[in-house]
């Protein structure tokens, strides 16, 4: 994450001060980080936890070197700073951590090196000490602009027996330039922060109680109150937060958690890059996520009600009701929740020609396309879930709805794939009907010859497929426009699985997108039926199975597009503009 996390302290004397800051290297460091050890002096302190392996580089610096690193940095003169506005002893490197993984280090000064640096930093401590405070001058806030950064600042208080009012004002400040990820990180930086302070104002109440009980000052300065307050104090105006908290490796912890909070507030959200809008399927996806999320959340709330009024169960009872939960949550499977248990039976739509024959298999991808019902026979409940998996790749997420299994025929509004066992009796009305097609798997007779190409398949080597409809599709037949391309796929043995399944998806975007066009033409703006019919002539698509297609695929259109439409042509500029 590139951003600084610094400690401030508003010193009584000089005001608003910059005592400790780490900020974050992608490049190598800079000249007297402290990169150029020679190898006599070596490293004092090295640990690794967490992938960053930290280490403390002390240098002694002869008078002339010192003198040019403190003519050249950007940070107050020794003049103009005390020993409370001080972090690092004269001649200190700094402290370094490196990042094996990211190859990223973690350098902390008391003043950034870089005087641009210097001056965001210098001007976000004064403002989080002097204007831009919360009520009761302790707590989070967030200020900032696109030219100076944006902050995040929490400011406290740290016990100080020798400080007027007994405590010193300090913050914990953020500075990114990144708006929205600073805003989004709030919550993680509250508690970490929070956690950081605690422990200061921890260490330093305890060396407050140790000295009041020691020599109280609040005795002592009631006996001399009229005299003047900075002579009282004998030169203890300023104190060094080491001092306070009886800390000497106090910089040395908080460069351990300064690093540690840029690294973990940098993995906390990634970003992605999406080229263009999302699609359909993916925002249809998305609301049956969230109305999972939804439905789970009020069973859970009712769960602890339902369990005292449940009837205690006879022995055995348990079992029966667990072999109805396919059957019940079939209802959940049309949300794309539900996988094949084992490996797939069909591995592809191609195989799955190859298995069926070519005319069967036209007819079957005819009723999936136009929105029929879809009606699988067998006792491999694996093979059924295998063919649904596969034949559900031909529709938009949204027209899916799946009944992977059931012991009793459930009606056409309720799916449009249904799983059945053998034995269960379809109604006379759908085994005639022109919008449904029916797949029943039979055990195969040992003369029985199988398609070409799957004679390696022991799988299915044992079954036989026949595919029969109330409306048989002839073979002449045009059809609807994306099958005979998805055929002319599927056909093509130069084009691999991985291609054709990229093919279907583009095919299926580019019809979705006609759907799209035709719903804002005649739901939204009512249009006439010869300006429909002349549309459709555009598209593309004004053949009668086509006009069917697009008709079904308009009730998969996500909720959230429907809801644009309606609100952009509601809304005034809309009404004007078509006015």
């Amino acid at each position: 994450m590139n951003a600084i996390v610094a400690l401030c302290h508003f010193c009584e004397l000089h005001g608003p001060r910059t005592l400790f800051c780490t900020e974050v290297l992608h490049a190598p460091l800079p000249q007297g980080a402290g990169n150029e050890d020679s190898p006599g002096q070596g490293e004092q302190a090295e640990e690794e936890e967490g992938g960053i392996q930290m280490s403390s580089r002390m240098r002694a610096h002869s008078p002339a070197e010192g003198t040019s690193v403190e003519s050249s940095s950007p940070g107050p003169k020794k003049s103009d700073m005390c020993e409370g506005c001080r972090s690092l002893a004269a001649g200190h490197p700094g402290y370094i951590s490196h990042d094996k993984e990211t190859s990223i280090k973690y350098v902390s000064h008391q003043h950034p090196s870089h005087p641009q640096l210097f001056s965001i930093v210098r001007q976000a401590c004064v403002r989080s000490l002097s204007c831009e405070v919360c009520p009761g001058r302790e707590g989070p806030i967030f200020f900032g602009d696109e030219q100076h950064g944006f902050v995040f600042s929490h400011t406290f208080f740290i016990k100080d027996s020798l400080a007027r009012g007994f405590q010193r004002w300090y913050s914990v400040i953020t500075i990114m330039m990144d708006r929205i990820y600073l805003i989004n990180s709030w919550p993680f930086l509250l508690g970490k922060v929070r956690g950081i302070i605690d422990e200061l104002q921890g260490k330093a109440l305890k060396v407050f109680e140790a000295e009041q009980f020691g020599c109280p000052q609040r005795a002592q300065r009631m006996n001399t109150a009229f005299t003047p307050f900075l002579h009282q104090r004998n030169g203890n105006a300023a104190r060094s937060l080491t001092s306070l908290t009886s800390d000497d490796n106090l910089w040395a912890c908080l460069h351990t958690s300064f690093a540690w909070l840029l690294k973990a507030c940098g993995s906390r959200l990634t970003e992605k890059l999406l080229e263009g809008a999302p699609t359909e399927d993916t925002l249809v996806q998305m609301e049956k996520l969230a109305d999972l999320e939804e439905e789970s959340e009020t069973w859970d709330n009712s769960e602890t009600e339902e369990e005292e009024k449940a009837p205690v169960l006879p022995e055995g009872a348990e079992g029966r009701e667990l072999t109805q939960g396919p059957a019940e949550s079939s209802s959940l499977s049309g949300c794309g929740s539900w996988q094949p248990r084992k490996l797939p039976v069909f591995k592809s739509l191609r195989h799955m020609r190859q298995v069926l024959g070519a005319p069967s298999f036209r007819m079957l991808a005819w009723h999936v396309l136009m929105g029929n019902q879809v009606i699988w026979k067998s006792r491999d409940v694996d093979l059924v879930q295998s063919a649904f998996e596969v034949l559900r790749t031909m529709l938009p997420v949204g027209c899916v709805r799946i009944i992977p299994y059931s012991s009793q025929y459930e009606e056409a509004y309720r799916c449009n794939f249904l799983g059945l066992s053998p034995h269960v009796q379809i109604p006379p009305h759908v085994l005639s009907s022109e919008f449904a097609v029916i797949v029943e798997v039979h055990a195969a007779a040992r003369s029985t010859l199988h398609p070409v190409g799957c004679g390696d398949d022991q799988s299915l080597s044992k079954y036989e497929f026949v595919v029969t409809s109330g409306s048989p599709v002839a073979a002449d037949r045009v059809g609807p426009t994306i099958l005979n391309k998805i055929e002319a796929a599927l056909t093509n043995q130069n084009l691999s699985v991985d291609v054709v399944d990229q093919c279907l998806v583009c095919l299926k975007e580019e019809w979705m997108n006609k759907v799209k066009v035709l719903f804002k033409f005649t739901k939204v703006d009512s249009r006439p039926k010869e300006d429909t019919q002349k549309l459709l002539s555009i598209l593309g698509a004004s053949e009668e199975d086509n006009v069917k297609l697009l008709k079904f695929w308009m009730t998969g259109l996500s909720k959230t597009y429907k809801s644009h439409l309606m609100s952009t042509v509601r809304s005034p500029t809309a009404s004007e503009s078509r006015s």
